[in-house]
């Protein structure tokens, strides 16, 4: 008899424990009924059967996710969307605004930063030409000839 008793008293011991560890544990959105205090003492005081009521009253399931669904798996989003007709019209308006952005006439300022010359600037070397620098070097010496 004792063979029997002893084991199944340490099989209540430990369901009682894992009763306590796990109403403390769970988030007070998860307890039906009563508040979290008022489960762990029900637990306490009552060490057996107040595990059963936690397991069968108190303790509330858990919500299942939503199962996410990509876009294009899900019919709602796919529906929508709207007709391939609209998509097309939307791709026509886009592109006719792109050639008449194409179309219009650029500023200089934009040709300048994408590394275009100016005018008055030397191809060869993007600085300004002697000419326009306001010094004259007319013996290629590398000297200023005005004085």
């Amino acid at each position: 008899m004792a063979r029997v008793l002893i084991p199944l008293g340490l099989l209540l011991v430990a369901f009682w424990i894992y009763s306590i560890v796990d109403c403390a544990l769970q988030a007070p959105t998860r307890h039906r009924g009563v508040s979290k205090p008022v489960w762990i003492l029900i637990i306490i005081l009552l060490p057996v059967f107040g595990g059963i009521l936690w397991f069968v009253v108190g303790r509330a399931r858990k919500r299942t996710m939503p199962v996410f669904r990509a876009p294009d798996d899900n019919p709602e989003f796919l529906g929508s969307i709207g007709s391939i007709a609209d998509q097309d019209e939307r791709i026509r308006r886009l592109e006719e605004e792109l050639a008449a952005l194409d179309a219009e006439d650029d500023d200089p300022r934009w040709h300048a930063a994408d590394g275009a010359v100016e005018p008055g600037e030397d191809p060869a070397t993007d600085s300004p030409t002697p000419s326009d620098s306001g010094t004259s070097d007319d013996d290629g010496d590398g000297r200023d000839t005005r004085a």
